[in-house]
């Protein structure tokens, strides 16, 4: 039997990998013969329908790469536990602008006031524009870093990253490294520069991050790569711990 104009139509497309013309083409061939389309109008709303697809498969794509933890998004924040100030800065740092030149952004604050649901929520609205978004906890991030070196493909690992337009490392003030392990963190903080966006979250204050690289020239010179050119977010004590919050409300009477 032979193949109708249709089926090589289709045949084509799937060929040219137009996913979506071939999912539509029926039903817009369809619509166009009812409605008396012209034939510029058929072919233009099959590509917005194939750019339209594309776009929704990136995204999809893109939030998957990005391991962001599920639920942690704006709408689900409470932003009137947050200062006027941190509120004024979402709309500049929801749209992600930032990226495109390679700042960082910093967020501190005491344990539980929201820091992670912040920037991952962030995150979320920066994928929806198009950016590569990677979360992850500090200490897993420095965790491979470290593999990488022993297997001595250190470089390699840092391509892989360098992918990502931002990397999110969460807690970063939770990891107390041995030298090695400040090392490659230190790396990866210096091949980023300039080049790549980090977001930190933290519990430590700058002039506690001796704790975390032990050596103070090195303190010194990872502020100076991760501060330079940042946005600094802070939560502070007038924030109140979204855990303390929700066990308080969990032990009040019905």
């Amino acid at each position: 039997m032979a193949e109708s104009k249709q089926e090589r139509i289709r045949r084509h497309c799937k060929t040219l990998r137009l996913p979506s013309v071939t999912a539509t083409l029926s039903e817009v061939l369809r619509l166009a013969q009812q409605e008396t389309w012209a034939l510029e109008d058929s072919l233009l709303y099959l590509l917005e329908a194939e750019i339209e697809g594309r776009q929704e498969r990136r995204i999809a794509r893109l939030m998957r790469q990005a391991h962001l933890p599920p639920g942690k998004t704006l709408d689900a924040f409470d932003q009137s536990r947050l200062t006027p100030r941190l509120r004024q800065m979402i709309p500049r740092l929801r749209d992600g602008d930032f990226i495109n030149r390679a700042e960082n952004v910093l967020v501190f604050g005491l344990p539980g006031t929201g820091k992670t649901h912040f920037t991952a929520a962030l995150a979320g609205e920066w994928i929806q524009n198009n950016h590569s978004i990677l979360f992850t906890p500090a200490y897993k991030l420095i965790d491979s870093l470290l593999r990488a070196k022993r297997d001595r493909e250190l470089a390699r690992e840092l391509r892989r990253l360098d992918r990502f337009e931002v990397v999110i490392l969460d807690d970063i003030g939770y990891i107390r490294q041995s030298r090695e392990e400040m090392e490659v963190l230190f790396t990866f903080f210096a091949e980023r520069y300039e080049r790549r966006s980090i977001v930190i979250t933290s519990n430590l204050v700058f002039s506690a991050w001796d704790k975390i690289f032990k050596d103070p020239l090195t303190t010194a010179a990872a502020i100076d790569r991760v501060v330079h050119h940042s946005h600094i977010v802070e939560f502070g004590p007038e924030i109140t711990s979204m855990r303390a919050e929700a066990a308080q409300r969990r032990q009040r009477p019905a």
